[in-house]
C-alpha cells in the first residue's frame, strides 16, 4: 500500500503517523483518502490489536486542515470535504479495537477533532489543543461540535469553541479530554505501555467492551442499557470469559484465545 502523506507501521500494536511536519501535519483531502485506506486493511486484520495515531515532528499532532487548500474551495467542495472528514473520523471511532492519539503537540481544528475520535488521548506536555474555527468565519467541521461536549461537558465546549481558545494539556487532563500528560520525551514510550497492557488482555472482550461503550455515546440510556446487556452475554458465551473465569479460580495468568 503506498502512502505519501501518513506513515503506517503495521504490527499487533500499529503506528499511523500524519507525515506532513512542514505543513504542521495539516489534514487535505489526501490525508484523509490514506488514513481511509489504512483503517480499512486494519479492520480486517485481526492480528492488529491496538492502533496509535499521531503525527511527525515536534510540533504537531496536527495543527488543523489545510486552510490554504479549504481558501479555493467553493461552498459544494467545502461540504464534501466535510462528509469526507466524517466518515474518516466515524471509521476511526467504528474500530473493534481501541485507537490511542499520542498528542506530540498542536491538536487544532480537525486535529482535535482526530484526538477526539480516539478511544484515548495520551499527551505531551507541550500539546495545545483548540477548536479555532471560529476565527475563520467556520465551525468545527468533522465532528466536533458533537464529539467535545460528550467529552468535556456541553458548557466548556460551548466556550471553546465560541471564542476559538487554545488550552494546554493540563486543562485537557483537568476536564477529562487527556487520559495522562507526560514530558515529551516519554509520550511515545507511555502510549506504547498503555497500548501492550490493553493488547494484553482478551482481544474479544475488548470489542464487546468498545462496542458498549460506543453504544453510550450513540444510543438513549435504555437503549444503552440492552445492548451492554446484550454484549455481556455474547462475552460470557466465549472461550475467553471460561479460560479467564478458570484462571481466577485457578490463581493463574489467563491464556486468551481471543475468540
Amino acid at each position: 500500500m503506498e502512502l505519501k502523506q501518513i506513515t503506517f507501521d503495521k504490527a499487533a500494536i500499529a503506528t499511523l503517523t500524519v507525515n506532513r511536519p512542514a505543513a504542521l501535519n495539516a489534514i487535505n483531502r489526501e490525508v484523509l483518502e490514506e488514513m481511509a485506506r489504512v483503517i480499512r486493511e486494519v479492520r480486517h486484520d485481526p492480528a492488529v490489536r491496538v492502533l496509535i495515531v499521531t503525527g511527525a515532528g515536534e510540533r504537531a499532532f496536527v495543527a488543523g486542515a489545510d486552510i490554504a487548500a479549504m481558501s479555493k474551495m467553493s461552498a459544494a467542495e467545502g461540504l464534501d470535504f466535510s462528509r469526507l472528514g466524517h466518515r474518516v473520523m466515524e471509521s476511526f471511532e467504528d474500530l473493534p479495537i481501541p485507537v490511542i492519539a499520542a498528542v506530540n503537540g498542536f491538536a487544532l481544528g480537525g486535529g482535535l477533532e482526530l484526538a477526539l475520535a480516539c478511544d484515548l488521548i495520551i499527551a505531551s506536555e507541550k500539546a495545545r489543543f483548540g477548536q479555532p474555527e471560529i476565527n475563520l468565519g467556520l465551525i468545527p467541521g468533522f465532528g466536533g461540535t458533537q464529539r467535545l461536549p460528550h467529552r468535556i461537558g456541553h458548557n466548556k465546549a460551548r466556550e471553546l469553541i465560541m471564542t476559538g481558545e487554545m488550552f494546554d494539556a493540563q486543562a485537557a487532563l483537568a476536564w477529562g479530554l487527556a487520559n495522562q500528560v507526560v514530558p515529551a520525551a516519554e509520550l511515545m514510550d507511555t502510549t506504547r505501555k498503555l497500548a501492550e497492557k490493553i493488547a494484553g488482555k482478551s482481544a474479544f472482550a475488548i470489542r464487546q467492551a468498545k462496542a458498549a461503550l460506543r453504544a453510550a455515546f450513540t444510543m438513549e440510556e435504555d437503549a444503552g442499557l440492552r445492548f451492554e446487556q446484550q454484549a455481556f452475554g455474547v462475552a460470557f458465551g466465549s472461550a475467553d470469559r471460561i479460560e479467564g473465569t478458570a484462571a481466577f479460580v485457578e490463581k493463574r495468568e489467563p491464556k486468551w484465545q481471543h475468540k
